[in-house]
């Protein structure tokens, strides 16, 4: 489903990111939220591919698919 976003306990101290390449997903959710467009992090990170960010929005919204029940106060 997420073929490129990897968890490895060696790299990032096992954070999502992106293939290996020692890139956070939640650095290119933070370009993504502040306005930034697919090309503006394609030319920070020019070992991204634009399916990378495809994947990083679609592990984002699928995270935010799950229930979460909050505490009772």
């Amino acid at each position: 489903m997420f073929d490129r976003i990897i968890f490895d306990p060696k790299i990032l101290g096992g954070r999502a990111c992106i293939r290996g390449m020692r890139i956070p997903v939640s650095v290119v959710l933070a370009y993504l939220a502040d306005g930034a467009t697919v090309e503006e992090i394609l030319e920070d990170y020019p070992d991204l591919e634009a399916e990378d960010i495809r994947q990083v929005l679609g592990y984002a919204a699928w995270l935010a698919s799950e229930n979460v029940y909050s505490l009772p106060t």
